[in-house]
């Protein structure tokens, strides 16, 4: 059973109200081509203690993800995103994943119960995530080796498809 806290039930009445937490899976064609633009910054503290600042991933494909334990398309691609960094892992590649509006302690019990190992970011009062224009969970932001926004995708996908696969290798120089 999942304790859904006050303000987990604020975020989501804010994220609802603005936008959503997304039902519908997307694919690989539904991400959106970006300009290259540098990203807003993006400097948190991780699960482990250990500051995370994106301009430290320069030379590395990251995917941002940005989601919430209690929004169902956020949690099925979850275990998705886990395949991938396994798929990934001989290649310069990372997985940030901001939990939108969770502590610490709230990311870590739902990252521990699906098994993931990559970053997690908690987002407590959701400043980045508001920072970052997202208007609804799971958005992903897909940044390149340069540290260039490449891709954003609005909804939940199987990260470890061929294509999708296919669009984050073409990232690399």
């Amino acid at each position: 059973m999942q304790l859904i806290t006050t303000k987990s039930l604020l975020t989501c009445a804010s994220l609802l109200m603005a936008g959503i937490c997304f039902s519908a899976s997307a694919s690989a064609a539904e991400f959106r081509k970006l300009d290259g633009a540098l990203p807003p910054a993006l400097t948190m503290t991780g699960l482990d203690g250990t500051r995370h600042e994106l301009a430290n991933y320069r030379g590395k494909v990251v995917l941002i993800n940005f989601w919430a334990s209690w929004c169902p398309p956020c949690r099925e691609e979850m275990p998705s995103m886990q395949r991938l960094k396994q798929k990934l892992a001989n290649k310069p590649f990372a997985i940030l994943a901001v939990a939108s509006g969770e502590d610490a302690q709230e990311a870590a019990a739902f990252i521990k119960r699906v098994k993931a190992d990559f970053t997690v970011l908690p987002d407590p009062d959701a400043a980045v995530t508001k920072r970052w224009k997202v208007y609804g969970l799971p958005t992903s932001f897909l940044v390149d080796a340069n540290g260039r926004l490449r891709y954003v995708l609005t909804g939940a996908t199987e990260w470890d498809e061929a294509e999708t696969v296919q669009r984050i290798e073409s990232l690399y120089p």
